[in-house]
C-alpha cells in the first residue's frame, strides 16, 4: 500500500543489526526467550526483542529499540513495532539492553534519558566484555536511578534474580531455575528423549522375555497367569 504525501510513516527497521557479535546476541535472544517463556501463560504480557518502540505519535525521528523489553498489560502477538499510541498509551515497563563494542557512552546516555523520560520502570544494561552489570529503578520522583548492588538484585517487576558469577551473568527465574540457552534446552529434550527411547527398549525386552516364559510355562501344562 502506497503513502499519501501527509501520512507519517513510522518504519519497522532502522536499517542495523541486531546484534554485532554471537557473544551479544546469545545473550538477548537467551533473556528473551526466558522471559517469553516465563510469562507464557499471561496472555497479556508482550515481550519483544529488538522491536523499534515508537513512544510518540507524529514524531518517527524519537524512536528506540531496546534488545529486550516488557511491557506489561498489552497483549501477545506480531508487530512490526510498538507504537505506544496504540497500545493504551503503555510503556514498556522492563528494558534490557546488552552492550557490543560498537556502543558509544554517548549512545547509552541518549537511551537512558530517552528511558527515563518515557516512564521505564527498570532499566538493565550488561557489558559482556568488561563483564559490567547496571541496573536503573524509577524512584519516587519519576527518574531512573542506580540501583546500588545489582549482583543478588531481584526485579519487582519480572522476579528474576541477577547474579555475576566470574565473568557470567546468571539469570534465575523465580522458582531459581537458571536462564538456559536455547542449545541446553535441546541437550536437555535430546537426553530426555535418549532416556525414554532405552526405557521403551528395556520395556520391549522384558515383555518379550515374559512372552517366552509364559510360553515354557504352558508346554508344561502350567497356566501361567495362575502364578
Amino acid at each position: 500500500m502506497l503513502a499519501t504525501s501527509n501520512e507519517i510513516i513510522y518504519p519497522d527497521s532502522d536499517g542495523l543489526p541486531m546484534a554485532d557479535n554471537t557473544k551479544q546476541f546469545r545473550l538477548i535472544t537467551t533473556i528473551h526467550g526466558n522471559l517469553d517463556w516465563l510469562f507464557r501463560n499471561e496472555e497479556l504480557v508482550f515481550v519483544a526483542g529488538d522491536l523499534l518502540w515508537y513512544p510518540i505519535e507524529g514524531n518517527p525521528k524519537y524512536r528506540v529499540a531496546p534488545d529486550v523489553m516488557v511491557i506489561f498489560g498489552r497483549p501477545k502477538g506480531d508487530r512490526g513495532s510498538y507504537k505506544q499510541w496504540q497500545e493504551d498509551n503503555i510503556v514498556p515497563q522492563v528494558v534490557f539492553e546488552i552492550l557490543s563494542p560498537g556502543n558509544t557512552e554517548g549512545e547509552m546516555d541518549r537511551k537512558l534519558q530517552i528511558y527515563a523520560r518515557c516512564g521505564v520502570e527498570e532499566y538493565y544494561i550488561y557489558d559482556p566484555d568488561r563483564y559490567i552489570l547496571k541496573g536503573y529503578q524509577r524512584s519516587e520522583d519519576l527518574y531512573l536511578e542506580r540501583i546500588d548492588e545489582m549482583n543478588g538484585w531481584t526485579s519487582p517487576r519480572l522476579g528474576i534474580n541477577f547474579q555475576l558469577n566470574g565473568t557470567e551473568l546468571q539469570l534465575t527465574h523465580p522458582d531459581g531455575r537458571i536462564f538456559e540457552t536455547f542449545d541446553n534446552v535441546a541437550t536437555e529434550r535430546d537426553s530426555i528423549l535418549a532416556d525414554n527411547q532405552r526405557l521403551e527398549i528395556d520395556n520391549q525386552r522384558l515383555e518379550i522375555e515374559k512372552q517366552k516364559r509364559d510360553h515354557k510355562l504352558r508346554e508344561l501344562g502350567i497356566d501361567p497367569d495362575t502364578l
